[in-house]
């Protein structure tokens, strides 16, 4: 199985097929995979409290575990999902 090891040696696909084809026998190398996970600094993040009704922040744990996340994970993304749509206005 060919290992990729720079994301420039990955071709541009015409169509799904082609790509499915070239995966099949490809595959990353584990240092790439690596090295593009983001690791923030924890300089990178403030920690805030915020005071929530219990039945409101039971009924938000209770949606994060249908989903299978984190509370807190998932409330940073409703978060940030907000900002993004309020900075497009």
């Amino acid at each position: 199985m060919k290992s990729i090891s720079d994301w420039n040696e990955i071709p541009y696909f015409d169509d799904e097929a082609k790509e499915a084809d070239y995966w099949h026998g490809t595959q990353l190398d584990a240092r790439l995979m690596h090295a593009s996970i983001h690791q923030p600094d924890s300089r990178e993040s403030t920690t805030i409290t915020l005071r929530f009704d219990p039945r409101m922040l039971a009924r938000i744990k209770r949606i994060a575990r249908s989903r299978f996340l984190n509370y807190q994970s998932m409330m940073k993304q409703w978060l940030s999902e907000r900002l993004e749509t309020e900075i497009k206005q």
